[in-house]
């Protein structure tokens, strides 16, 4: 049986956009969705945070990465999708083609920011939601 320790110390050592690329690599293998138990999750505090109780604004912890436009440099737009993504060559290319496509959902704000950092040194117009 695996070190669970030791695994844990590995998986601890990545970076936000590593953790997600595992994510969708679990998901795709075991064919599972990690955003599912997350939704009820959140219902469930939703719930709770609508109790008599006075309500307070939630901070918004998950963003999407939209891009608006390629820009002038679109093979490094592309490029930099793939990075981002599992996507293969022909969706990333979509995914730029198509102004308000999604490049990353329901990400930290973390790795929304330097996703569209990373879009816009490749040139793209990008919004974060």
């Amino acid at each position: 049986m695996a070190d669970l320790d030791k695994l844990v110390e590995e998986l601890s050592s990545l970076s936000v956009l590593e953790a997600a690329e595992l994510v969708k690599k679990l998901e795709e293998k075991w064919g599972v969705s990690a955003a599912a138990p997350v939704a009820v999750a959140a219902a469930g505090v939703a719930a709770a945070a609508a109790a008599p109780a006075a309500p307070e604004e939630e901070e918004k912890t998950e963003f999407d990465v939209i891009i608006k436009d390629a820009g002038p440099k679109k093979i490094e737009v592309i490029k930099t999708i793939r990075q981002l993504t599992n996507l293969g060559l022909k969706e990333a290319k979509d995914v730029a083609e198509t102004p308000g496509s999604k490049v990353l959902e329901a990400v930290s704000k973390e790795a929304a920011n330097d996703a569209k950092a990373k879009l816009e040194a490749a040139g793209a117009v990008v919004e974060v939601k």
